[in-house]
């Protein structure tokens, strides 16, 4: 598919990167993936004379802060267990924590705050990501020094790593085991992700760390760090294969009706979109020459494209990594990209895969919202606008109709708009929401097609309506 393949290409070439593979997920299914350049510039050392290997679907790559929505997930279906507080204070948890404390004038840090990227805490990449294997003292002894806070908690967003290394830490405290077995547990097991680990892939080719040094594609030079304390942030390795699954899954969640599977008993549809949903705003944004509104879920960015619509998804980045997925809320339609070497422009990558499928209309429409009832009340509307009767609109409307504007003064708008047009004939009713829409009518002598919007009231009686100009 060009619109997934030329971007790719692209990138390889204009910037120093191995390789890239990438894959688009359509109806919870990856259909379509490829790869691009190789997975290790000094080709295999096993194998002399073979050739360099192309990057696929199954090659592993380590996908950093993509980590981050397994371990809020995770966290997550222990709250919808009642196992955890998402707001209580995390000091009163784990007293070794007692130090996170904000600058004056902060509330307590809760794993909320620490969810959503709103405790204040400074970011941390560079430092982060050469502590991912940090150990249980080691990361207690940071947390209890004093932690540099660029905001105060609450205030604004401000991405921490730390702060999932303190997520881990409290999770671990109260159930006894750490985020990594329940990530296992909950989630790769039930979605069938089983080349997704914690740990160095053993046994299979894997694409290997590279740096850019003087402008030239090296071996990162140093061996990936292993999975420690602050791996909740960062330290699943996988596949486009694997996270095809997962991008499905979340996805799915934002459809009218979610389809079904064996990790919804962990995880139900409603919390998935909790996860996608903005819980702190991050301001404007712009990736690939695309400017909008976004902000952060709980391990999710959210990114509201004016044209496009809401895409959601999470970067990836470590010394000799760097990934992206990336999909647009409700649509079945989402795109992966991985490469090795240190801060890949994957952002960049996925965010020109999904306008270039969105100019080729290859993303779907929204799904029509089914709302009955706003139907009904449309074709009610439109029957006393044609008719006006005074008892029939009381029993229309509700009781802040009349106070805004007088019956006798809707019921003559009315008979000049019948006068003009004739009777109104419904044309289709389109909800926006469950109770909201507009109402398109026809009038039966002009011909000329007429839009009224309406919205209820929380009686489920018509609050507004507003007479109409001409379709456009």
């Amino acid at each position: 598919m060009d619109e997934l393949r030329n971007p790719a290409a692209d990138v390889v070439a204009a910037h120093p990167c191995p390789g890239v593979a990438w894959g688009l997920v359509r109806d919870g299914v990856l259909v379509e993936h490829g790869g691009e350049g190789v997975i290790d510039v000094a080709g295999p050392e096993s194998e002399p004379g073979s050739g360099p290997e192309t990057p696929t679907c199954d090659t592993v790559y380590r996908i950093a802060s993509m980590t981050k929505s397994f371990t809020c997930a995770a966290v997550l279906s222990l709250r919808d267990e009642g196992v955890l507080d998402l707001d209580r204070p995390v000091a009163d948890t784990l007293p070794s924590l007692g130090a996170l404390n904000g600058p004056a004038g902060s509330p307590r840090i809760t794993l909320r705050h620490l969810m959503s990227m709103s405790a204040g805490m400074a970011t941390d990449d560079p430092w982060a990501d050469r502590h991912l294997d940090i150990d249980t003292a080691e990361l207690d002894a940071v947390l209890a020094s004093g932690v540099g806070f660029a905001v105060r908690t609450g205030d604004a967003f401000e991405y921490s790593n730390l702060g999932f290394g303190a997520i881990g830490r409290v999770v671990a405290e109260i159930t006894g085991t750490r985020v990594r077995e329940h990530v296992d547990e909950r989630l790769l097991g039930p979605l069938g992700m089983n080349s997704t680990t914690w740990v160095e892939p053993v046994g299979r080719r894997w694409a290997r760390p590279h740096r850019v040094r003087d402008g030239v594609l090296v071996d990162d030079g140093m061996e990936p760090l292993g999975d420690g304390e602050i791996a909740p942030m960062g330290g699943l390795w996988t596949t486009v294969s694997d996270l095809a699954r997962w991008v499905a899954w979340l996805g799915a969640a934002n459809l009218a009706e979610p389809p079904s599977h064996d990790a919804d008993r962990w995880l139900a549809a409603s919390s998935r979109r909790e996860m996608q949903r903005i819980q702190n705003y991050s301001g404007w944004s712009t990736v690939a020459g695309r400017r909008a509104p976004a902000g952060y879920g709980f391990g999710l960015r959210q990114f509201d494209d004016p044209s496009i619509g809401m895409i959601v998804g999470h970067s990836g980045g470590l010394p000799g990594y760097g990934s992206n997925m990336r999909w647009v809320a409700s649509r079945g339609v989402g795109v992966i990209a991985l490469s090795n070497v240190t801060y890949a422009p994957m952002a960049e990558l996925t965010m020109r895969m999904i306008v270039g499928l969105h100019d080729a209309d290859l993303i779907p429409s929204l799904a029509p919202v089914e709302a009955p009832l706003v139907v009904e009340r449309a074709t009610r509307l439109a029957a006393l606008l044609s008719d006006w009767d005074d008892p029939t609109a009381a029993d229309l409307f509700a009781d802040n109709v009349a106070p805004d504007d007088p019956l006798d003064r809707r019921a003559a708008a009315a008979a000049s708009l019948v006068a003009a047009h004739g009777r109104l004939e419904v044309v289709r009713v389109v909800p926006s929401t469950a109770m909201a829409g507009t109402l398109v009518v026809r009038g039966s002598t002009s011909g000329t097609e007429l839009r009224i919007t309406l919205s209820l009231a929380p009686t489920m009686l018509v609050q507004t309506y507003e007479l109409p100009g001409p379709v456009a």
